[in-house]
């Protein structure tokens, strides 16, 4: 993402947002759909946590992926049906073209004939085959780290950066993600989101709670309930 944003685009109040992302895809949806692709894609956010987990354990308000900035082009070739709208600050731009889409980095995948959301793309900066964390560009891992497969083989971005993401403003659902993932962690993992976290955001409470938990939660189950919550604008 780059420059500022530019003029034009369009706020979608909360009630809107919930109607029009009521018939998101799951994962093994747009998984289908890109199977062969080159570019190194994964499910991100909450949906990733899950894949994790082996389970699904809250409702998702949405579906997003992850793809290096650079190789956009071949995940909207799987989808000529499909528009693209790229959003930032609360705005939406319809069918976005080059500039706008270099200002922003999320894409919400828009069926034209009934108007829903499906599923949102980051594009995400990069490097060749390097990933660069959006909120620190210091931070940078090889793509071949952070993407992690279920064992049907669909990608999905690792749960410390997951949670990394979700750190800048948890709101309930992620506080509740993080206590749900945390007891299935190794001290490799919790290590890793120590490390990040004192990183991007030092003094991050959930630094305090790193530590391993007596509690052990199996995969596919949770101990809390979740409804949908989606911004234009939320932390991912």
């Amino acid at each position: 993402m780059t420059g500022s944003l530019p003029p034009g685009g369009v706020v979608l109040d909360a009630d809107e947002l919930d109607a029009r992302w009521a018939d998101a895809w799951r994962p093994e949806e747009v998984a289908e759909r890109l199977v062969g692709v080159g570019a190194p894609w994964c499910i991100a956010a909450g949906w990733a946590l899950d894949l994790f987990r082996g389970g699904q354990s809250r409702p998702h308000g949405d579906l997003e992926i992850a793809v290096p900035a650079t190789r956009f082009s071949e995940i909207r070739d799987r989808f000529p049906e499909y528009v693209f709208d790229a959003v930032g600050s609360g705005r939406v731009w319809a069918g976005a073209g080059a500039k706008v889409l270099a200002a922003t980095h999320q894409t919400w995948v828009r069926d034209p004939a009934s108007g829903q959301y499906l599923f949102d793309v980051f594009r995400e900066p990069h490097e060749g085959l390097t990933w660069i964390c959006r909120r620190d560009e210091t931070l940078r891992l090889p793509y071949g780290a952070i993407i992690e497969r279920t064992a049907d083989g669909i990608p999905y971005l690792v749960p410390e950066l997951v949670l990394l993401y979700k750190a800048k403003a948890p709101r309930p659902k992620d506080q509740a993600d993080f206590g749900g993932v945390l007891p299935l962690w190794g001290r490799a993992r919790r290590d890793a989101l120590s490390r990040w976290l004192e990183r991007v955001h030092p003094g991050h409470p959930w630094l305090a709670e790193r530590q391993p938990s007596a509690l052990r939660v199996p995969r596919g189950t949770s101990p809390f309930g979740c409804g949908h919550a989606y911004a234009a604008t939320a932390a991912k």
